[in-house]
């Protein structure tokens, strides 16, 4: 079960749910092509050459991207993690999100408490459609949350919803 289903309230009802974006794979991707292509920059290096010098360079090259390649396993780690462990929904009650495994980060708001729901999206995510979907509430309560997939869907279905629970 999710965080957000754990944590309803009787009879309240999750209306929407937004998931992270892949994009959050990029970085560990593009730092991995980088180890493989100085890998075999190295290896090439330290076999194209007779010199000692050559050698210990071309064999320093590929342990470089030997480290830079377990680093970017790491980064694939921590995505996989995001990717598990955000999550942000709106029921018809309040906005709830959470982040985070063993150091959690939660927030949830109320509806009629909530000031402003703002999206924040660069030039890459404009291109993927990601983006940090920024949660402020009455009192300054603020909540940032990235990377959102489709974030300008979310504040539009966010309004919606907004709209709904005054015409009741």
């Amino acid at each position: 079960m999710s965080y957000i289903e754990d944590n309803l309230m009787p009879n309240e009802k999750i209306l929407y749910t937004a998931r992270v974006h892949p994009a959050v794979f990029l970085a560990p991707l593009l730092i991995f092509i980088i180890s493989v292509i100085v890998f075999f920059y190295g290896v090439n290096s330290s076999q194209a050459t007779n010199l000692d010098a050559g050698r210990m360079a071309g064999g320093f090259t590929v342990l470089i991207s030997v480290v830079v390649f377990f680093y970017s396993i790491l980064l694939a780690l921590r995505a996989i993690l995001i990717l598990l462990t955000t999550e942000f929904g709106v029921t018809d009650r309040r906005i709830i999100a959470k982040t985070g495994f063993i150091r959690r980060n939660t927030l949830e708001i109320l509806l009629p408490k909530v000031e402003s729901l703002a999206v924040d999206q660069n030039i890459l995510g404009r291109i993927l459609n990601f983006g940090t979907v920024s949660v402020t509430g009455t009192g300054g309560t603020t909540g940032e949350f990235k990377p959102i997939a489709d974030p300008v869907a979310v504040r539009k279905k966010f309004n919606q919803i907004i709209e709904s629970q005054k015409d009741l």
